[in-house]
């Protein structure tokens, strides 16, 4: 029992070491953030026909801070990614280790290519028709705040949720899910999408559907890729037992003896 809650300890212990380091990355990344604002701002303004407006002085020092934790999380990421592999590695066999190593760059990568879509693709598509939508009845102003809320809208949830493959992979190859699981959870699994492209996106029915259909076509390609790594996996294991299976024969026969 003693044993047993000295190792529970050392696990804490080294969790505790690995969030530590995550939020050193953290604060180290939000100081590179901070400090290069006025080009990240400026990066994000250069297609506006219009000046943003501040309505007080607090919406100026929100700016900063929401620029600089964007920039913090991208960093922070494959740092997070390293401490979790670090944390379970010694659970894991040589071979996982491996294959779940390759992931880290991959999260980091995917986590790009969200913002990207999101920013390039549906952040453009959506401001416009909304502008549009206000044809000569209004006169269109962007408060900073206004506008940097909708870019976050628009986003990091796709830089998140491009992650899903390598999660789903990831997962799958520690044998933690399979793809006939995500199969049979396909409707849930759409529902909660839908649910939450409706939450991220703005409230207009064309907003809703392009934020819904890159989800769902993620979710499709975690599912043959799933099936992909399964079989891998399958494969790998078979393998395994055909080159070590038979040694650990030997050993319990010459230990009878």
């Amino acid at each position: 029992m003693d044993d047993k809650e000295l190792n529970l300890v050392d696990h804490l212990d080294e969790l505790r070491n690995r969030l530590i380091v995550s939020a050193v990355a953290f604060i180290i990344f939000f100081g590179i953030g901070f400090f290069y604002v006025k080009e990240i701002y400026n990066f994000f303004v250069r297609d506006l026909d219009v000046k943003l407006i501040v309505l007080g002085p607090s919406d100026i020092v929100w700016i900063y801070f929401m620029l600089a934790t964007i920039i913090a999380i991208a960093g922070t990421i494959p740092v997070l990614a390293t401490q979790i592999w670090l944390f379970v590695k010694p659970a894991l066999r040589p071979i996982e280790r491996k294959i779940s190593l390759s992931y880290i760059p991959a999260l980091f990568i995917l986590f790009l290519v969200g913002l990207a879509f999101g920013y390039f693709v549906i952040f453009p598509t959506v401001l416009n028709f909304l502008v549009e939508l206000s044809g000569d009845m209004l006169v269109t102003n962007f408060t900073a705040e206004k506008y940097f809320k909708f870019i976050m809208n628009m986003t990091l949830p796709f830089g998140v949720l491009f992650e899903l493959p390598v999660v789903v992979m990831f997962l799958t190859s520690l044998g933690v899910i399979n793809p006939y699981v995500l199969v049979k959870v396909r409707k849930y699994a759409y529902f909660i999408l839908i649910v939450i492209s409706v939450v991220i996106s703005p409230p207009d029915f064309m907003s809703d559907i392009l934020v819904t259909i890159p989800l769902l076509v993620l979710y499709e390609i975690s599912v043959n890729l799933s099936k992909f790594v399964y079989k891998r996996k399958l494969k790998k294991e078979k393998e395994w037992q055909e080159q070590y299976g038979d040694m650990d024969e030997d050993s319990e026969e010459e230990s009878s003896l």
